[in-house]
């Protein structure tokens, strides 16, 4: 009977969970779930200097946010060092390490001579089969991994196939510090056994690790997990993935407005496929994915494709939901103005939010059209609109107010009817007349349908608005 499936995602808290990490959490979790196991979470906190409290806290929230769920507590790697360190004692006591007692200077030389020789500058062995007595005094020793001189090492990887790893272009690397620190090479492989771990997902970066890493499992007689190595994310340009193209941290999405369901659909799209779908929720998501699937190919991030698939998720978005999210992103991002509208006109902006829906990427687009529901008087009118506000329509806008003014019931239908009137009589068509008063009433020249607009935000703001732009049209006149 197989073992059931476990994953894992090992961060390190040295900064946010940027889009690479994201990804690389995505697909274990997705795989995860897909064969009925778990994800567990390890935070690879041994470099004490780099590591802190708030970049853990940092990558526990923007898992949570992208709905990453894992199995279990957090594993901290530091804290298993004493266990780390019984197994480096395991390997020497079972011929598969010895000490070296290399002195910082020799190790100098040793990587000097190499270079002057065309070699690469790795550790020649000297103490691989030297007798402890030769042990010089003052210096403490490091623990090394005898690594296979000779054959081949053989990554067997579910994405890149099987890569093949020369055992005499391996050292004898360092699996315990001479302070009796285990290294990461070390440490991730006791950890992943410990965990039991049965499929390791992650960057192709790590390629090169497996094969050091197989070196230990050999040596401990352990079974080595499945592996998998995604490739990286580029840039549009085919570049490293840098900050200007998004590399950054899983919260700046979320404060750019973009919803987590549209982030997790994206990603899986970066570097996995399933046909042409190019939509698809997390359930279908659990329900198409394998291993085999994955791209060996980088893929590139495209700020247009997301925008595009966010749009989509906002618009088939529970306004309840939507207005929520709303509030929350206005909060984080600082625009008090905006969280203390959206707050006091929550039924108005939930009206609109159906009208807004269709014409928004991003919550903050969202936001920003919601704004002439709370905007205070007289209202900012941005440049395009206006450019609409010229001694025509404000005249075309004098004559209209007056009508509203009149109108015995205050709905779209009331409206509409009033300015399509109009229109025919002054021979314009009705874009001449409604762009205008979309201006004077929005400040913008995209809104919801300018009709539920003045009903959303009602007849005496409506009528108050239209007057400050006639007034001071007609100031400008005089």
């Amino acid at each position: 009977m197989s073992k059931p499936v476990v994953t894992r995602f090992a961060p390190s808290p040295t900064g946010f969970l940027h889009i690479g990490g994201a990804r690389t959490a995505l697909f274990n979790w997705v795989f995860a779930r897909k064969m009925g196991g778990k994800m567990l979470l390890r935070i690879e906190d041994t470099d004490r200097e780099r590591s802190t409290e708030a970049a853990v806290a940092a990558i526990l929230d923007g898992m949570s946010w992208l709905g990453l769920d894992w199995d279990g507590e957090p594993i901290s790697q530091f804290a298993r060092a004493d266990r780390h360190a019984e197994v480096a004692l395991q390997l020497l006591a079972s011929g598969n390490a010895y000490k070296c007692y290399c002195t910082p200077q020799e190790l100098t030389e040793m990587r000097e001579k190499a270079r002057a020789e065309g070699r690469p500058p790795r550790y020649d062995g000297r103490w691989r089969d030297r007798d402890a007595s030769d042990a010089p005094e003052g210096v403490k020793p490091v623990v090394r991994i005898k690594a296979p001189q000779s054959g081949d090492i053989v990554v067997k990887d579910r994405v890149q196939g099987d890569v093949v790893f020369k055992a005499e272009n391996l050292d004898d690397f360092i699996i315990l510090r001479s302070d009796g620190t285990p290294t990461y090479m070390h440490a991730v492989v006791v950890d992943d056994h410990d965990m039991g771990v049965t499929h390791i997902i992650r960057g192709d970066d790590h390629l090169t690790n497996a094969a050091r890493q197989i070196v230990i499992y050999r040596a401990m007689g352990w079974d080595v997990p499945d592996m998998a190595h995604i490739p990286l994310i580029h840039g549009p340009d085919g570049a490293k993935l840098s900050k200007r193209h998004g590399a950054m941290g899983v919260e700046a999405y979320r404060q750019m407005g973009y919803l987590p369901e549209a982030l997790r659909n994206y990603l899986a799209r970066l570097g996995w496929a399933h046909g042409d779908d190019e939509i698809f929720s997390t359930d279908q998501m659990v329900e198409w994915f394998s291993l085999e699937a994955l791209n060996k190919g980088a893929s590139r991030f495209d700020f247009v494709k997301l925008d595009n698939l966010n749009g989509h998720y906002i618009r088939s978005a529970d306004a309840a939901r939507l207005y929520d999210v709303m509030v929350d992103t206005a909060s984080e991002t600082g625009r008090n103005a905006d969280y203390a509208g959206l707050v006091s006109n929550k039924d108005t902006v939930m009206a609109a939010i159906p009208e807004l829906q269709p014409r928004a990427k991003t919550v903050l687009e969202l936001i920003d059209l919601a704004q002439f529901i709370y905007a205070e008087r007289p209202l900012p009118i941005d440049d395009k609109a206006a450019q609409l506000l010229n001694e025509e329509s404000v005249a075309h806008l004098a004559a209209l107010t007056t009508a509203f003014a009149a109108l015995e019931h205050w709905t779209v239908e009331a409206l509409d009817g009033t300015v399509r009137a109009y229109a025919e009589t002054v021979g314009l068509k009705l874009g001449k007349v409604a762009q205008p008063l979309r201006a004077a009433l929005t400040g913008r020249t995209i809104s919801p349908g300018i009709f539920e607009v003045m009903v959303l935000i009602g007849r005496d703001e409506s009528l108050a608005r239209l007057s400050d732009v006639v007034g001071v049209g007609e100031k400008a006149l005089s």
